[in-house]
């Protein structure tokens, strides 16, 4: 009988061998309520040494910690080796959790956050004037214990703390900071349109101005530039350009 942490408060239970061959160990971990911002890696991915170059010395006990998001050996075997499973549990999360970040920069694995995406497993933004936009998991460093995950809104271009205190222990290297951006370059089309609109204090219907010590501070960060009009050959604006031009 092996031990695994509970996927719904994070405890340690036993799991009888039925159910853990039942249920792989990456399943099982994104399964946890905790573990909703995963995706589930593909084996194979795992299984090519060229994507986990470097990691090994971010882990300890490496090669036991990858046999276990593995499956590639019985529960008696690795006993004989590390006696208390508990201990690999950590090294097993930051493992995955890095090879998580490699992960989602791939085709697959950007299809399947893309779904997470569309179905707002990750949250809106809290900001009023985004309208309920979709956010997308980032971290602020790719090393890992530097911060926890963030949510980054794609209208703001902000980054927030999640509010649900289960998420903010996840280690924001498990996203990465290349991801989002990487992500709305491959699917810009997922991006909501919003009319940008800032918040203006006023006293008593007249504008408060920025040298008051109440007035509002650094308002040019929530600005969003207008996009770029098209130029024709004469040097003439072109009306028939399409609306959705980025700037390079």
């Amino acid at each position: 009988m092996a031990q695994y942490s509970d996927p719904q408060e994070g405890q340690l239970t036993p799991m009888d061998t039925d159910d853990r061959t039942a249920l792989s160990w990456i399943s099982w971990f994104c399964s946890s309520k905790k573990h909703q911002y995963y995706t589930e890696v593909d084996e194979k991915f795992i299984e090519d040494p060229f994507n986990l170059i470097g990691l090994n010395q971010h882990i300890p006990l490496y090669k036991e910690t990858l046999e276990i998001i593995l499956d590639l050996e019985p529960d008696d075997a690795m006993y004989n080796r590390v006696p208390d499973l508990s201990l690999l549990e950590p090294a097993a999360e930051l493992l995955y959790g890095l090879i998580h970040q490699r992960y989602i920069l791939t085709k697959m694995g950007m299809l399947q956050m893309y779904e997470k995406y569309e179905q707002g497993d990750f949250g809106k933004c809290p900001r009023v004037f985004c309208n309920d936009c979709h956010l997308l998991p980032c971290g602020e460093h790719d090393t890992p214990k530097q911060s926890s995950v963030r949510l980054f809104c794609p209208n703001c271009k902000d980054i927030y703390i999640p509010p649900n205190p289960k998420y903010q222990d996840i280690d924001g290297s498990h996203f990465g900071t290349t991801f989002p951006h990487l992500f709305f370059q491959a699917f810009p089309e997922s991006i909501k349109v919003v009319e940008p609109n800032i918040y203006v204090a006023r006293l008593f219907g007249f504008r408060i101005s920025e040298l008051s010590a109440v007035g509002p501070r650094m308002q040019w960060l929530r600005m969003v530039k207008d996009k770029p009009v098209a130029i024709t050959a004469e040097g003439e604006e072109d009306e028939d350009a399409d609306d959705t031009m980025m700037a390079p």
